[in-house]
């Protein structure tokens, strides 16, 4: 029987561990804060909680334009929609041990071996784990990344924030200042906006979420800026300081931003050092990222890694692919290499960014030949009905054969969305298939088989 050590016990950890129990294996999974990791206990979960929360609020705020109104809010005043923090924290928190704890007895009951401990590497084959030794004919590295601190910001766990702090507040934060407009600070940002605090989002480039598609981030920008956020764009922060009741945010050109509260949105390191990898063989690159192929393999034999400590599209979809694909090629099953242009990824903003495949920057440089289509959803009937009226369906694909290589889309729950466009990216469809697959009328997912159909015959201009 194989023996294999897990050190890590999030997504690229616990899939791996069902796949090799599965599959015969003697799996011992080492991990420090509890089944799940810090995608579960801190970030990924617990994050959209809190979105999901500032949701809800945000469509009760919009509703008067549906003919719905409020009368005694919390305030006593028609309209108020209140806010109770601790409360909704509270649920983030239970929500996530709740999680974790349904993952603990998942893997628990297909004979996986929990230990609670810190793991690190001896050699290849021994992993120290607490007080105990294992040893193992396969290692899995799926240690995950940490908040990266900026220099003359560094968090106080009460002024100063990283995202891992904010579910110990006890009031709302009258005015928050996001440092980092990527997508972590987006999210949150547009939520604590939705919630009702001030929110200033701080962007050092020229808009926010600068990696992803400029249609989508321009549409929420515009979003965000309609429900009253300030968002600072070329404005790199130097320094975050306390002050007697609050912070102040300097920007390398010498402007400041004053607040109550800052978040600290910079990026993440990898939970690399330390571990005795680099000793046993294991190649770090210049961020201390684990280097891996494409079936998760180090440079050290027996040695695999997954998860955001590969820094290989750090996303909880592409952990737990990477560590199946680990244990399916460890254990000599056939398996397919990771292939990146496959994964959907997902903006949980208000409205959501969903996108698939190629994007929109590799055809405009030319890299790739596309056909693209770009339905707004204000034309879609069922879009109409719940008064959305901010976002999209973009859809692209081979001049010649039609097939799907890729879309956007940018509306409420895209992460739902999506499916059908990256199904037809995986299996390689064409706009004609996807565009003969019947949709529900009325419906969002019909603005994808429509923007099919104008693929399919660029002249038709056909209703929603």
């Amino acid at each position: 029987m194989t023996r294999i050590v897990i050190i890590g016990g999030g997504p690229g950890g616990y899939e791996a561990a069902l796949v090799a129990a599965q599959l015969g294996g003697q799996v011992t999974m080492v991990e420090q804060d509890g089944p799940g990791g810090a995608c579960v206990l801190t970030d990924c979960v617990p994050s959209k909680t809190l979105i999901a929360t500032s949701v809800r609020k945000q469509a009760l705020l919009d509703s008067p334009s549906l003919g719905i109104s409020f009368d005694g809010g919390v305030d006593g005043d028609a309209g108020t929609v209140g806010v109770d923090l601790p409360l909704v924290n509270k649920r983030v928190k239970e929500l996530a041990r709740a999680q974790s704890a349904d993952i603990a007895a998942r893997v628990e009951a297909e004979g996986v071996e929990i230990i609670r401990a810190r793991g690190r590497l001896v050699d290849p084959q021994v992993v120290r784990a607490g007080d105990r030794t294992v040893r193992a004919d396969v290692v899995l590295v799926a240690t995950g990344a940490t908040p990266r601190v900026l220099p003359g910001a560094e968090p106080d766990g009460e002024r100063i924030l990283n995202w891992r702090q904010l579910y110990d507040l006890e009031e709302l934060p009258e005015h928050l200042i996001v440092v980092g407009s990527g997508v972590t600070g987006a999210e949150f940002a547009g939520a604590y906006r939705s919630l009702g605090s001030e929110v200033t989002l701080v962007s050092s480039r020229d808009r926010m979420m600068p990696n992803e598609d400029a249609d989508g981030a321009e549409v929420l920008e515009e979003v965000y800026r309609r429900r009253g956020m300030n968002v600072m764009g070329r404005s790199r922060a130097s320094s975050v300081k306390r002050t007697a009741d609050g912070v102040v945010v300097t920007l390398e050109d010498g402007r400041t931003a004053e607040g109550t509260h800052a978040l600290m949105t910079v990026g993440m390191v990898p939970n690399t050092s330390g571990m005795g990898l680099e000793e046993a063989g294991v190649q770090l690159d210049r961020g201390g990222f684990i280097k891996v192929d494409k079936v998760s393999r180090t440079s050290a034999p027996g040695v695999y890694a997954a998860g955001d400590c590969t820094g290989v599209l750090m996303l909880a979809s592409v952990a737990a692919m990477q560590g199946r694909i680990a244990v399916w090629h460890a254990l000599g099953e056939a398996v397919q290499p990771l292939r990146l242009a496959t994964v959907a990824s997902n903006i949980f903003t208000d409205p959501e960014i969903a996108a698939v495949g190629v994007a929109q920057r590799a055809i405009e440089a030319g890299e790739i030949e596309a056909n693209v289509v770009k339905l707004p959803l204000a034309t879609n009937a069922r879009a109409k009905m719940q008064g959305f009226n901010d976002g999209f369906v973009k859809v692209f694909c081979r001049p010649h054969t039609g097939i799907v290589l890729g879309g956007v889309v940018v509306a409420p729950r895209a992460s739902e969305l999506i499916l059908a466009v990256s199904v037809a990216v995986q299996q390689r469809l064409t706009v004609d298939q996807l565009a003969h697959t019947f949709a529900v009328y009325p419906s969002l997912s019909g603005s994808i088989t429509e923007a099919a159909r104008r693929l399919m015959q660029p002249q038709t201009e056909s209703g929603i």
